[in-house]
C-alpha cells in the first residue's frame, strides 16, 4: 500500500504546480452551478415551496455537491489515455511493474482529483453561500461521514472509468461508452435527485452506481440521516468491490490476450 501512497502523493504535488490551470479549467463547473442556481431560483418563486420534498436551498446544495463529485474526475482524458495505451501496446510495459496497473491508475488519478475537489469546493460553497447565505446544519461527526461518502463516491467513479477504458482490450475504442456513462450520471444522478423521476425508475436508480456516486453523498449533506448513512456507505463499499472486480477481470483478459499475441 505504501507504493500507492507514494504514487498518490507524487501526483498530488505535481498537480500543485499547475494550480492556475486547474482553476482555469473550473470555469465549466462555475457555469453549471451558476446556471442551475438561476433555474432553481426561478422554479422556487416562493422559498417555502417544496418539490418532491426538497426546498430551494436543498436543491441548490444538491447540485453543488454532485457537480463537485463528478467534475473533479477528468473522465474523458482518463478513458482516452487508457484507450491510447491499449491500442498502441504501451500498456504491455506496465505488466511487469512492481505495482498493479489498476492501482496505479486509481491512485494517480486520486492525486489529480484531490486538488480539483478543493478548488471546486471553494467555488461551489462560495456560490452557495453568496446566493443562500446558509449551509445545511451538520456536526463534525456527520461532516466526516459525508466526507467519507464523497471519497468513496469519487473512488467508485474512477474505477468505473478505468473499467470503461480497459474495455479497449475488447472493443478497441471505448470512448463511446464513456459518453453514455457520463450522460447517465449527469441526467440520473447529478442534476436531479431520485425522487424527481417516475416511480418505476426510482428503484433502478437506487440499486445502480448512480446512488453510490451522486445521490447518496449529496443527500447526506443536505439532509443527514444515520440510517441512510449506513445504507450509503455499505452500497459504496459493495460498488468499490464490484467495480474493482470488473477492472481486474477485463485487465486479466487483456494481459492474457497480449501474452498470446506476443505483446
Amino acid at each position: 500500500m505504501r507504493k500507492y501512497w507514494v504514487i498518490y502523493k507524487a501526483n498530488l504535488m505535481s498537480n500543485l504546480q499547475y494550480i492556475t490551470n486547474i482553476v482555469a479549467n473550473s470555469i465549466g463547473y462555475f457555469m453549471h452551478v451558476f446556471i442551475f442556481i438561476q433555474v432553481w431560483n426561478y422554479v422556487y418563486n416562493d422559498t417555502s415551496n417544496l418539490i418532491h420534498g426538497y426546498n430551494k436551498s436543498q436543491m441548490i446544495w444538491y447540485v453543488i455537491i454532485t457537480e463537485i463529485i463528478c467534475c473533479c474526475v477528468a473522465g474523458r482524458s482518463l478513458v482516452r489515455e487508457i484507450c491510447n495505451e491499449v491500442r498502441s501496446g504501451n500498456v504491455a510495459y506496465n505488466i511487469n511493474k512492481p505495482y498493479s496497473y489498476i492501482g496505479y491508475l486509481l491512485f494517480n488519478n486520486l492525486g489529480k482529483s484531490t486538488i480539483r475537489v478543493v478548488v471546486l469546493a471553494f467555488i461551489g460553497f462560495s456560490l452557495g453561500l453568496l446566493y443562500l447565505q446558509t449551509i445545511p446544519e451538520i456536526t463534525i461527526i456527520k461532516g466526516l461521514i459525508v466526507l467519507l461518502a464523497c471519497i468513496l463516491a469519487i473512488t467508485i467513479n474512477l474505477l468505473f472509468l478505468i473499467f470503461i477504458g480497459l474495455l479497449a482490450f475488447i472493443m478497441e475504442d471505448s470512448n463511446p461508452l464513456y459518453w453514455l456513462y457520463s450522460k447517465m450520471i449527469l441526467i440520473l444522478g447529478t442534476l436531479l435527485p431520485i425522487e424527481f423521476f417516475p416511480e418505476f425508475l426510482q428503484p433502478i436508480i437506487t440499486f445502480s452506481p448512480i446512488y453510490a456516486i451522486s445521490y447518496g453523498p449529496a443527500k447526506l449533506f443536505i439532509e443527514f440521516d444515520y440510517n441512510m448513512a449506513i445504507i450509503t456507505i455499505l452500497s459504496q463499499i459493495a460498488y468499490v468491490l464490484i467495480s474493482l472486480g470488473l477492472c481486474k477481470l477485463v485487465y486479466m483478459k487483456g494481459v492474457k490476450k497480449l501474452n498470446v499475441n506476443g505483446g
